[in-house]
């Protein structure tokens, strides 16, 4: 072996010059890569992404507590408070150990009457307040406030938080047209529809509250506290650093606070139904109320477990607006849809007189159908056969219509869908739309004696009184409707089109007008001043089959004019339209009229008294 090949292959001496200038040169190359990539990392953080760091920072810094702002009055048509927003009071006391919380409440408990629970569930949200006050009581009385006020340099530890509540003047006569406002939900926050609102804050719930929500509850605004690392409050930051609060905007509702309180005074006590009062020009809401009904003034600041229970487990179901959300068979009210198709259609004439009188009932297809009253009637043409709500008679009308007729028509005039009022919760009518959906929804082809069910206003045929009252609407003009509204000047197109004659409208107007009169199922309620046109319905239900529901539909105007109302009534398991309904239905368009045109009415006895709002 040469000498070169025995000096190669000996093991590189680690110790030597050019082994250890090597390594050193490896060596500060990974110090200035890590120290580049350090560099890099910094200059992204501190330079590039600074702007998204300090916020992070500050969002682990800051905390954002809600203020909230007050909502929109709400008027009606003339001026009156339906809603309001006013100062309320709540209790706070500071946190700390549970004596503390308990010596600082100690002090004010005989003033405001605290009970042991109410101090108890102080001390332990205390516990888990991370610094924040804890609210002890809600919506002070004024009472209450005064006492504190007195002694507030003798109490400490305790402090008076104010901010903006809602009071409702009318009281339960508007809980279901104004609905209440309680605090924004886990779900709703989630929701597309409340983007944008914070934990904390009180939305509308139901009626106008809900409907127009954006615009009646402002912006809320908020104020921006500073906490350690566990979420303790270290402090507030000065008032100029918060956002303020917008307040919602004003609204005028078509709603006569007057009639609405009428319509719960002459409603039938401790009967459940509902009222529709409209302008059958415009499609504005007069007046509208469910029975029962409860205070909306009950949520304000929170309700309580008791009511909350007490309200939702009731049978009686207050909640419900029936106006919108209850649906009934129409009954005879219904009568008058099968009169338009077949005046319409050629089928009769207003004089003409149905072949088979009533005896009290008639058979058809191996049914045997009964008129409501049992001596019958005799013979009938189209004007006495609404006055005396004759069942033999329509049966026959609907028998000669067919029932692809009846169902093609009755779904064109609008039943079996919703009116689009601007109110949350309505539901739509069902109504057949042709024989097939009898096979869809029952599993079974409806037989011939089907359309004598349908054509009184009974079988698959369930409506709204708001939808009932649409229709009488579009009765009391030229045969059509506009959509019914409660905001006043909101858009209202037609709704309904009867698409009927002028020569129909006089005949059915007609027929109404003899219901009233003298021989007819509602002679008794007949007006003095004012001309009333309507139609009563008794209806079965499957409830309880002895006392059917009660029904009153008409318009009413000056004699020689245009109707100027028109009232829907129902009163479930009120047993005759003529007896617990149709009064109801003349007294609410007396008194509109009466009002209207200057007259003196009767005075108003409900709970609440009406509130002007100052210009």
């Amino acid at each position: 072996m040469s000498r070169f090949q025995e000096f190669s292959a000996r093991p590189a001496d680690p110790f030597h010059p050019h082994s250890r200038r090597q390594r050193a040169l490896g060596g500060v190359l990974f110090v200035f890569m890590a120290l580049g990539l350090l560099g890099s990392a910094f200059f992204r953080t501190q330079v590039l992404r600074n702007s998204e760091f300090v916020l992070r920072s500050d969002d682990n810094r800051f905390e954002v507590l809600p203020i909230a702002a007050p909502r929109g009055a709400i008027t009606d048509r003339n001026g009156k408070l339906v809603a309001e927003t006013v100062t309320g009071y709540d209790l706070l006391v500071e946190p700390g150990p549970a004596d503390a919380v308990r010596a600082r409440l100690a002090a004010v408990t005989p003033l405001l009457g605290l009970d042991t629970a109410a101090v108890e569930q102080a001390v332990r949200a205390a516990r888990t307040s991370r610094g924040k006050p804890v609210r002890v009581l809600g919506n002070l009385t004024f009472e209450q406030v005064s006492r504190l006020e007195e002694r507030r340099g003798q109490i400490r530890g305790v402090m008076l938080n104010p901010h903006p509540v809602r009071r409702y003047p009318a009281g339960s006569a508007v809980a279901h047209v104004v609905g209440y406002v309680l605090e924004i939900n886990d779900r709703e926050l989630r929701s597309k529809e409340f983007e944008g609102y914070r934990a904390g804050q009180h939305i509308g719930k139901t009626g106008v509250e809900r409907q127009y929500e954006r615009a009646l509850g402002g912006t809320a605004g908020a104020q921006y506290i500073e906490v350690d690392a566990r979420g303790r409050v270290l402090g507030r930051f000065a008032p100029a650093v918060s956002e303020a609060p917008k307040p919602g905007a004003d609204m005028k509702l078509t709603l006569d606070l007057d009639l609405q309180r009428y319509a719960q005074q002459v409603f039938p006590a401790g009967m459940k139904g509902a009222v529709v009062a409209m302008v059958p020009s415009t499609g504005e809401i007069l007046a509208m109320y469910s029975a029962p009904t409860y205070d909306p003034n009950l949520f304000v600041g929170g309700v309580n477990a008791a009511d909350w229970t007490r309200l939702n487990s009731d049978p009686a179901r207050p909640m419900v607006n029936r106006a919108v959300a209850g649906v009934y068979p129409p009954a005879s009210t219904w009568k008058l849809a099968t009169a338009i198709v077949g005046l319409e259609r050629g089928v009769i004439t207003p004089d003409y007189v149905m072949p088979v009188q009533c005896v009290g009932g008639m058979a058809y297809a191996g049914r045997y159908s009964r008129c409501w009253k049992r001596e019958g009637h005799g013979p009938q043409n189209l004007i006495r056969a609404i006055a005396n709500s004759c069942n033999v008679y329509f049966y026959q009308l609907g028998i000669r219509l067919g029932l692809d007729n009846l169902t093609r028509e009755g779904t064109r005039l609008g039943f079996g869908r919703s009116t689009g009022i601007d109110m949350p919760g309505e539901k739509s009518g069902t109504f057949p739309t042709g024989r097939d959906w009898y096979v869809n929804r029952f599993g079974w082809r409806p037989p011939p004696s089907e359309v004598m069910n349908l054509s009184i206003g009974q079988g698959p045929n369930s409506q709204t009184p708001l939808r009932m009252a649409q229709f009488y609407s579009a009765m009391a003009g030229s045969g059509t409707a506009r959509r019914p509204h409660i905001l006043m000047n909101a858009e209202a197109p037609v709704e309904t089109n009867l698409g009927i004659s002028r020569q129909t409208l006089a005949s059915v107007w007609e027929g109404m007008a003899a219901v009233v009169e003298e021989g007819g199922t509602a002679h008794a309620v007949e007006l003095t001043r004012w001309k009333l046109y309507g139609k009563t319905g008794t209806s079965q239900n499957t409830e309880d089959p002895k006392r059917p529901h009660a029904w009153f539909a008409g318009f009413a105007g000056p004699r020689g004019g245009q109707p100027e109302i028109v009232v829907t009534v129902i009163v479930e398991f009120g047993e005759s339209g003529a007896h617990a309904a149709a009064p109801v239905g003349a007294r609410i368009a007396d008194y509109y009229l009466n009002k209207k045109h200057g007259f003196r009415n009767p005075p108003l006895t409900s709970e609440s008294t009406a509130v002007t709002r100052a210009n």
